[in-house]
């Protein structure tokens, strides 16, 4: 994972809480559920910038996963309070999201993970120029 390229200046923070679904039976937050987190991250970073994903599929426009690097740091248990972060750049065809998860309130690291994001139009890869427009005031 390139940490390099992050600043630590985040563009979007989402508040979440863990329930109790989320948790196995040791009391502690499923590894796979972290990737929900930072998906419903980057959703939510969407409708904030005015993009949402049943506008952009009606335009035959689907942003999809490509890849995700993601490091593991301290586990959350159930009720935790996190902060989930994004930042974002572009390199040619992909966006780049650098998340972050911390728990609340002492801020201690819980994820990092890198999220690499392509544009299919009419199930064509791009080069994501829609969605370049979409997210221009948000790329580092």
């Amino acid at each position: 994972m390139d940490t390099t390229a992050n600043t630590g200046q985040y563009i979007f923070d989402l508040p979440l809480q863990v329930r109790d679904y989320e948790v196995d039976s040791q009391g502690i937050v499923n590894n796979a559920v972290y990737l929900h987190y930072l998906e419903h991250t980057r959703h939510q970073f969407c409708q904030a910038a005015g993009m949402t994903f049943r506008a952009l599929q009606e335009k035959g426009i689907d942003p999809v996963l490509r890849r995700v690097d993601i490091e593991y740091l301290t586990p959350l248990r159930l009720s935790d309070f996190m902060t989930s972060s994004l930042s974002l750049r572009r390199e040619g065809p992909r966006f780049i999201f650098t998340q972050t998860i911390r728990r609340e309130p002492d801020g201690a690291p819980v994820v990092r993970a890198e999220c690499t994001i392509v544009c299919l139009e009419n199930g064509r890869l791009t080069r994501g120029d829609i969605l370049a427009q979409a997210f221009g005031p948000y790329i580092s």
